[in-house]
């Protein structure tokens, strides 16, 4: 079950942030072909604006986001994309290229976590992929996004799923 955000620690919030903040970074890296440092940039330079929701205003969730989490995530999915792409590819029920793009940016973001950041347990790595699915993406992208998950976790994490499934 999803922790709710009120819930969450101030450590959790600051991951949960870092995240989106690197799926809407990774989202602009695929869209503009900027380098991952210039779209870094971009967004460390953010200035607050007021009309803006609070999800939405890059400065004030940069405020509260784990910023050195931010970094690795933008720039190491960024550096390893094309080995990440290759773990995705063959669960996909399609190209990689036709997918939508935010829900590419998530998928990649979720095999990174699910490949190098081992102590993130694959349930949180899930969930956080469905909940970032659901703020950003198509309406039922969290569903996709969920299956894909389920299914690297069970490749890359066998034991640790299974463990969980006992």
């Amino acid at each position: 079950m999803s922790q709710s955000p009120r819930d969450a620690t101030p450590a959790q919030q600051a991951r949960r942030a870092a995240r989106e903040l690197a799926v809407q970074g990774l989202y602009q890296w695929q869209m503009t072909g900027k380098s991952i440092t210039a779209v870094e940039s971009e967004f460390r330079a953010q200035i607050a604006d007021e009309d803006l929701e609070d999800h939405e205003n890059w400065h004030k969730v940069m405020g509260i986001a784990d910023l050195a989490l931010f970094h690795e995530l933008l720039h190491n999915v960024a550096g390893d994309r094309e080995a990440i792409d290759k773990t995705i590819a063959p669960l996909l029920d399609r190209r990689l290229e036709d997918l939508d793009r935010i829900e590419l940016a998530i998928l990649r973001l979720g095999a990174y976590e699910l490949k190098y950041r081992l102590e993130v347990p694959y349930r949180v790595v899930i969930n956080e992929g469905i909940e970032l699915a659901k703020g950003f993406g198509a309406t039922d992208g969290h569903k996709y996004v969920n299956g894909i998950l389920d299914k690297l976790a069970s490749r890359l994490r066998g034991a640790e799923v299974a463990a969980r499934r006992r």
